[in-house]
């Protein structure tokens, strides 16, 4: 599931999603992927090989807040939120058990032995049990969509394949070198969409580099602005309704409809990761907590919607006092990634925690 998002320019007011089946789907996933492999002799991660830790200090209950997201409550009951698919139980004798509301109670036991998390809506927990109709809607989500909101307000970025498939302006009707909001523009390259359609306007900048190899990966584009299709056709017309700069030839078009994806749950790679962080939405230097980041490894790589990584920083290069020489400290653990959106070679992810400042080239390797 998928949420579909008009106008990327205007942030969205609340967007949530039901967690109905994804639950289900992704302990399943995490539980079978598990077994297949062992049974197969094939490659298992350590993060799925080992047993999942509860946090310090877990509560034997805890009532949902409004605001909580399924990594705050997960991080409530265990020491790694990525193993929570693993420890999440559906009690069968509740309505829509797979949806987490705020004012839910929330209960840790032990089933054969291995601690598992239940709702108690409706249990001998509730003192005063009531019927109540809830919309699906204040469902608790994987995390707030503003978290993620960067990603289509603040720019974005293109992988190269994608970038070179997208229709562009070709010229600006009338007199004029440059467009503006409620000039025409003549577009190449829409493949048969119909009148009606509705497309933001990005300008392609610097390109994106894979500091591994100098490869380049994709660009950053900027949003420029937005407009309508009139007129089908090659090349097709199409009115610029807003913009935020002015539209230049060779200007790219991207669907104003754009899947976001939020049906995903904390959880481990199934593979090894070894890869680093490319760009980060918004141009800063230093970047910290539900930030969004650019990795130079996606779904070829075997990552996937919802997976956990661990961003690492270089250890410091120091001469030896004792020993003489100089010697490179070990890289250490700065913070947690989750990924949210994948293609072939990159993928999009929410700074979780951060422990220090991460950087641009920081490294992002399987969750410790």
């Amino acid at each position: 599931m998928s949420l579909r998002i008009l106008n990327t320019r205007m942030p969205p007011r609340v967007l949530t999603f039901s967690l109905a089946a994804v639950l289900t789907f992704a302990a399943g996933t995490a539980v079978s992927s598990q077994t297949s492999a062992a049974a197969s002799g094939g490659p298992v991660s350590a993060a799925l090989m080992q047993t999942p830790a509860l946090a310090a200090d877990a509560p034997t209950e805890y009532v949902v807040q409004e605001g909580d997201t399924l990594w705050d409550i997960a991080s409530t009951f265990l020491r790694d939120p990525w193993f929570w698919p693993e420890i999440w139980y559906v009690n069968p004798e509740i309505v829509n058990p797979h949806l987490i509301y705020p004012g839910d109670v929330l209960a840790l036991v032990y089933i054969d032995g291995q601690p598992r998390v239940t709702t108690a809506r409706g249990s001998s927990l509730r003192l005063s049990p009531q019927a109540r109709v809830t919309p699906l809607s204040e469902a608790v989500t994987s995390i707030p969509f503003e978290m993620i909101s960067a990603f289509l307000t603040s720019g974005t970025v293109l992988e190269k394949n994608e970038a070179d498939r997208l229709p562009y302006l070709l010229e600006v009707r009338g007199d004029h070198l440059i467009a503006a909001a409620g000039n025409t523009i003549y577009v190449r390259g829409t493949n048969g969409d119909q009148p009606g359609t509705r497309y933001s306007v990005v300008h392609i900048d610097e390109p994106l580099v894979d500091p591994d190899n100098d490869r380049v990966m994709g660009y950053h584009a900027t949003w420029v602005g937005e407009g309508t299709m009139r007129r089908a056709g090659d090349p097709a017309s199409i009115e610029l309704t807003s913009s935020a700069q002015e539209a230049l030839r060779g200007d790219r078009l991207i669907p104003a409809t754009v899947d976001v994806p939020l049906n995903f749950l904390p959880k481990a790679p199934g593979s090894q990761i070894d890869g680093r962080i490319m760009a980060v939405i918004g141009g800063v230097s230093q970047i910290g907590q539900y930030q969004v980041v650019v990795m130079n490894r996606g779904s070829a790589d075997g990552l996937a919607q919802g997976d956990v990584l661990t961003v690492f920083q270089g250890g410091e290069e120091i001469r030896d006092r004792i020993g003489g020489g100089k010697v490179r400290l070990p890289d250490e653990a700065a913070g947690t990634v989750m990924v949210f959106r994948t293609y072939d070679e990159i993928s999009y992810g929410l700074v979780m925690e951060a422990t220090r400042a991460l950087h641009v080239r920081d490294a992002v390797r399987n969750p410790i």
